[in-house]
């Protein structure tokens, strides 16, 4: 294997923020933020809008997520004006 062309892989805390619900996993990315988990060490902080813990298909509820899609993202950035 080639050296220094692979991302760090470590330990990361995944933060469901519409659900608040966290998680510790291994990921390859990178946090600013930080938190400290239950064993006292602390981790990055990634934050997510929608995990297992809160999407439609997973908790069988409908929620309305309040975040514009793509779409709507460039139809207002370059949209008729």
């Amino acid at each position: 294997m080639k050296k220094n062309i692979h991302p760090e892989y470590k330990d990361v805390v995944f933060l469901d923020t519409s659900s608040d619900v966290k998680f510790l996993t291994r990921s390859t990315m990178y946090a600013k933020d930080v938190i400290k988990w239950e064993d006292g060490k602390e981790y990055p902080l990634v934050k997510v809008e929608i995990s297992a813990a809160s999407h439609p298909f997973y908790t069988g509820k409908k929620m309305f997520i309040d975040t514009a899609g793509r779409v709507e993202k460039f139809k207002q950035k370059y949209g008729k004006k």
